[in-house]
C-alpha cells in the first residue's frame, strides 16, 4: 500500500511539474494533414471509416503519428472525429508552444478529436523533454484541462520519473567577492 501511495504521489509530481507544458503547438491544428502508408480503404461519404495499412505515417504542422495500421472515423461534415493507431509501437510526438518534444509509445494510440481525449493502451509510455515521463498500462490525456491519469495492472504500479529542474551557473562574481 505505501509503494502504491508512493508511485501516486510520483505520478502527481510529475504532473505538477509538468503543468499545462504538455499542451501542442495550436498552430499544428490548422495545418494541412498529411498521410503515407502502403494501402488505403476511404470512402468520400459522411460518417464514414478510412482505414490505412503498412508503415503509416500522418503528420499536421509538427504532430507525427506512425504505426501499422490506422483508422480514421469521419464525421458527418468528413472532419476526423477520432483516429486509432495500433503498433509495435505506435508512436506520437509533438512539440509544445515551448518547442519542448512530448512523445508517446503504446500498442494503442486512440485519439478523440471531439472532446480531445488520447488514450494509449498497453506498453504506455508519455515522455516530455526536460521533464520527466511516465509509464503504465493505460495513459488517458485531456487535452483540453491537461489532466493525464495513468493506470497500471502488470505490476499494479505506475511509473515515472521526473527531471529536476536544470539551474542557472553561478556566475564568478558572486563566487570572488
Amino acid at each position: 500500500m505505501v509503494l502504491k501511495r508512493l508511485a501516486t504521489s510520483l505520478l502527481l509530481a510529475l504532473l505538477l511539474a509538468v503543468g499545462g507544458a504538455a499542451i501542442a503547438k495550436k498552430a499544428d491544428r490548422s495545418a494541412p494533414i498529411g498521410i503515407v502508408a502502403k494501402s488505403t480503404k476511404a470512402y468520400d461519404s459522411p460518417s464514414s471509416v478510412t482505414t490505412l495499412k503498412g508503415n503509416v505515417r500522418i503528420t499536421q504542422g509538427s504532430l507525427v503519428v506512425t504505426g501499422d495500421v490506422a483508422t480514421l472515423y469521419m464525421d458527418e461534415n468528413q472532419q476526423i472525429a477520432r483516429v486509432v493507431v495500433t503498433g509495435r509501437p505506435a508512436h506520437i510526438q509533438e512539440l509544445d508552444e515551448q518547442n519542448r518534444l512530448i512523445q508517446g509509445d503504446a500498442e494503442t494510440l486512440d485519439y478523440d478529436n471531439v472532446h480531445q481525449i488520447a488514450v494509449l493502451t498497453r506498453n504506455a509510455i508519455v515522455k516530455i523533454e526536460g521533464q520527466g515521463e511516465v509509464q503504465g498500462d493505460k495513459l488517458t490525456y485531456d487535452v483540453n484541462s491537461t489532466e493525464l491519469k495513468a493506470e497500471s495492472t502488470a505490476d499494479g504500479f505506475v511509473h515515472g520519473v521526473i527531471f529536476p529542474k536544470q539551474r542557472a551557473p553561478a556566475s564568478e562574481g558572486a563566487l570572488h567577492p
